[in-house]
């Protein structure tokens, strides 16, 4: 099935800027807090797959004061049920290629983390959120469901009963009480998210690029198998990733004293 059949992208409203190995890449319809209409998933989409073989980490972030307020609701109303269904499919093709792509993504968040804006967050590997940012899942007070794979992501972040209370009592999370119980990772001042998650792609982009492929991919089907099953795949990673040629190299560096050690 198609990601989104027939629809045109957006693309003057997702814009990407490469900086050396890493590519930050911007959600920009402001006056709607960035809400997430077919066009701008579409052009997320395009923009995520155009990215050059030269970037190894993305920093995803939104335009004004807001990271994204979610569904744009103006697109909900004419569809019957199968066209729902469809639509919400399409979202998960968009949202799998950030979560198991090639390239770690941070997310810089602000404002409104609102319905599918929290979905598209949790799709991203690393979140940092600034004191502004609020994180919110409206769609049980509005007579609809999350479609954008909330019900499978919101819950192994912070538990199905959390979940649930936000969408069934409209519960807000401020950015410190979210960071908390692990809607983010890092929690920064008003207006330093995008600095710190660039900060992060950087560091991240310094990685061997299968090691980074190993973990974003590997470790979450890793939580959710059987122990057995799972001393396995990481078995098949880990011969993997050392066998690639910048490992050997970065473990040589390592042994002669060249290469970066740890320190607290």
């Amino acid at each position: 099935m198609a990601r989104l059949p027939h629809v045109i992208p957006s693309l003057d409203e997702v814009q990407v800027d490469i900086r050396g190995a890493i590519a930050i890449v911007r959600l920009c319809r402001p006056k709607k807090r960035n809400a997430i209409n077919d066009g701008l998933i579409a052009a997320i989409a395009q923009r995520f797959d155009e990215l050059p073989e030269t970037v190894h980490a993305v920093v995803l972030h939104g335009e004004g004061d807001h990271f994204c307020a979610g569904l744009d609701l103006g697109e909900l109303k004419d569809r019957d049920a199968a066209e729902g269904l469809h639509h919400s499919r399409s979202w998960y093709y968009v949202l799998r290629d950030i979560e198991q792509g090639r390239r770690p993504v941070v997310a810089a968040l602000h404002g409104a983390v609102v319905g599918g804006g929290l979905e598209l967050a949790t799709a991203c590997h690393i979140r940092v959120a600034d004191d502004s940012t609020f994180f919110a899942l409206p769609e049980g007070s509005r007579g609809i469901f999350v479609g954008g794979g909330g019900s499978v992501r919101v819950p192994k972040l912070i538990g199905a009963h959390r979940m649930l209370d936000m969408m069934l009592t409209g519960r807000v999370y401020k950015a410190a009480e979210g960071v908390s119980i692990g809607m983010a990772q890092y929690h920064v001042p008003t207006g330093e998210a995008l600095a710190k998650a660039i900060d992060l792609a950087e560091r991240i982009a310094q990685n061997a690029p299968m090691t980074n492929y190993a973990l974003i991919n590997g470790l979450p089907r890793i939580a959710e198998q059987p122990a057995d099953h799972g001393f396995l795949t990481e078995s098949l990673l880990a011969g993997i990733a050392q066998a690639a040629p910048e490992a050997k190299a970065r473990v040589r560096a390592f042994l002669d004293g060249t290469g970066p050690k740890v320190k607290a």
